[in-house]
């Protein structure tokens, strides 16, 4: 039987995650996720992609916002804005008002080396999901394109599996919490999950949008930030289609307000047979 093995929410897009073991799950995804973004001076988004460094950043929500700790710095409490300055910010393809959040440019900086700043999204009916893969009303907060990511336990074991036989089994095996997942299913097949269409975990219902293509954020250590070759290079010689490698797969909730836990069942409630190519 599927059952949900993890959970996973970040506060703040490219900082670190933590494992919980209940979220509710809202429109635009698990209550709690990404909803403050780093920005540069003109609102463009900043990832560990290009600043590995964001990984080593720990956001702890507190009751009204949240307390960032990095490595040689002191601890900022971050406060949830009310009202203030809103200013445009540009993610991806898409460009959105979020609120700027007051005291946090210097340290930020500091912490990151290059000029930076939080912003809040007050208003996560801003930001609109990609209508070639969902509904023209569904919405997705500050993570890359979809409010949820699934991953399952037998897919990384397969994956690790393939680093084990290669030329850099050195690299392995690798943690899931290199793919940055909402959510972990164990109990499944390997790869089952490229052919699901709608799944259920407990109460709460999703849709399928499409395979999730993987970055070089995958490729980085986010205890040492150090960057190395996996798991990219083998993904690419197993599971490369359209020019990107694929691992996990996006979700869009169908009936928001439900809360999941750990341990709850996953039923597969549509599937195809698991595609030999991309994952759309």
């Amino acid at each position: 039987m599927a059952v949900l093995g993890s959970i996973h929410r970040y506060p703040v897009k490219s900082f670190r995650g933590a494992a919980v073991g209940s979220a509710l799950v809202e429109p635009w995804g698990l209550a709690g996720d990404r909803r403050w973004l780093v920005v540069d001076s003109d609102g463009v988004f900043r990832t560990a992609r290009e600043l590995p460094r964001m990984l080593l950043v720990v956001p702890t929500p507190a009751p009204d916002g949240l307390t960032l700790t990095a490595p040689d710095a002191p601890d900022l409490a971050v406060t949830v804005p009310d009202g203030g300055e809103l200013m445009s910010v540009q993610i991806w393809r898409s460009t959105l008002d979020a609120t700027v959040v007051p005291g946090t440019r210097d340290w930020l900086t500091d912490v990151l080396g290059v000029d930076s700043r939080l912003v809040y999204l007050d208003d996560p009916t801003r930001r609109a999901t990609n209508p070639e893969y969902s509904l023209p009303t569904d919405r997705v907060s500050f993570a890359d394109g979809y409010p949820l990511l699934v991953t399952t336990s037998a897919s990384l074991d397969a994956l690790n599996g393939w680093i084990d036989d290669g030329p850099r089994a050195d690299e392995g095996p690798l943690p899931m919490v290199r793919f940055r997942p909402s959510i972990v299913i164990d109990g499944t097949t390997a790869w089952e999950e490229d052919g699901w269409r709608r799944i259920r975990v407990g109460a709460a219902e999703f849709r399928v949008a499409k395979g999730c293509a993987r970055c070089t954020i995958t490729m980085t250590d986010p205890w040492t930030v150090a960057r190395g070759r996996e798991p990219i290079a083998t993904l690419a010689k197993h599971r490369r289609w359209d020019g990107e490698t694929w691992f996990g797969m996006n979700l869009v909730p169908d009936n928001p307000g439900a809360t999941i836990s750990v341990g709850d069942e996953v039923e597969i409630l549509a599937a195809e047979p698991a595609p030999d190519g991309p994952l759309r």
